[in-house]
């Protein structure tokens, strides 16, 4: 134990995350959040047609509320829209990186030696624009630690391979 030391970290000589630089995602994930949001929209809109068809007391109401789903599509479609410009990934040396959020940004960093495994998603939409989804799970849950949508195949089925030989390299 007499050669134990605990010296003190200069936290201004730290790396940086702000400094990375973050790619962003496909363009055509973008398609995918439009087109998503726009089936949500139309199935809350026929139910709304619906719900005023078979009640009379919502036929005084029906401009309301017609008029307040396409408000709320579009809020939504902005809210989302932001999203989607936030968001962000990176991978450097010895970790990941994944920046989020429109309110209030949060960034996840996951060293390369606690990944224990990754996998790749691709849903209907996904792969009618040629995209998928990253996920990277870590130990100790049972969801994904970081889903990356909107990415490439090819260039996530490489992005698969680089984090499973570093996983490897781990062991």
């Amino acid at each position: 134990m007499e050669n134990f030391t605990n010296d003190i970290l200069d936290t201004k000589l730290l790396p940086r995350f702000e400094e990375v630089t973050f790619s962003k995602l496909d363009a055509n994930y973008w398609k995918i959040i439009w087109i998503e949001l726009l089936i949500v929209f139309t199935v809350i809109f026929v139910a709304a047609v619906v719900g005023v068809f078979n009640d009379e007391k919502l036929h005084e109401k029906a401009m309301m509320i017609y008029g307040l789903i396409p408000a709320l599509f579009f809020i939504f479609l902005g809210l989302l829209r932001l999203g989607f410009l936030k968001k962000g990934f990176a991978f450097r040396q010895h970790d990941v990186l994944f920046t989020y959020g429109v309110i209030a940004t949060k960034t996840i960093i996951i060293p390369y030696n606690r990944i224990q495994h990754v996998s790749l998603h691709e849903g209907l939409l996904s792969r009618y624009f040629g995209l998928a989804k990253i996920e990277i799970f870590t130990a100790g849950g049972s969801s994904s630690d970081i889903e990356i949508p909107g990415i490439l195949k090819n260039e996530a089925e490489s992005i698969k391979q680089l984090l499973m030989g570093k996983i490897q390299k781990a062991l």
